[in-house]
Formats: C-alpha cells, structure tokens, sequence
C-alpha cells in the first residue's frame, strides 16, 4: 500500500475514533522496534491501534502478522515507559474498507 494510501486510511480512522468517544492523545510513534499508527483513550483504557486498509476487510487484517504484533507490543512496552504510564490497555486493529470502518479490540497472538 502506498503511503498516500495509508495517510488516507489513518485519517479516516481518527475521525472514526473520535465519533466513538475514543481521544487521540498521539499519532504515529516510533521506536527502534517498530511504529504504533494511533494511540487513543476511550474510557479509562489506554488503545494501541494499527490501521490496516484493503479492498476488503480479509485482505486487510491478513497484514497483522504475528512478527507485526510483536513489534507492536514492544513498540507499546517503550511508549508506557517513556511515559511512566501505568494503566490497563489493549491492541486494536481498525480496518479501513471501501464500504466501511471497523474496529476489532483486543487483537492478540
């Protein structure tokens, strides 16, 4: 997917959240081991969220590897500590159609 591609699915994607209560606190966030697409909170609960778009939602969330997942919860564990964070959180995946949004909480190994 291009980049051009992916900035439009990241957009649609926060305005998604933010129609459902979610708050954006940061936006792509790197570290050594990978990037976090969006950091949010919705009630109490920090969301790490990887955006993934595609022709359809199968085609989409097939990009979320388990080597991706990986590299997003040790992406996660460096934002926590560089920000002495200690709350509960969870790994999101919003997937970004032709026909809709979708977000799928809690994605795990």
């Amino acid at each position: 997917m291009s980049r051009v591609k992916g900035d439009r699915a990241e957009e649609k994607a926060v305005v998604f959240l933010m129609e459902n209560a979610y708050t954006v606190i940061e936006r792509n966030f790197y570290s050594r081991f990978g990037e976090l697409d969006i950091i949010a909170t919705k009630e109490n609960v920090l969301h790490f969220i990887e955006v993934k778009s595609g022709k359809d939602y199968e085609h989409a969330i097939a990009n979320i590897t388990p080597k991706k997942l990986s590299r997003l919860i040790k992406t996660a564990h460096v934002y926590m500590k560089k920000n002495a964070l200690e709350s509960d959180f969870m790994f999101d995946a919003l997937i970004v159609t032709p026909e809709k949004i979708e977000i799928v909480e809690n994605i795990t190994l």
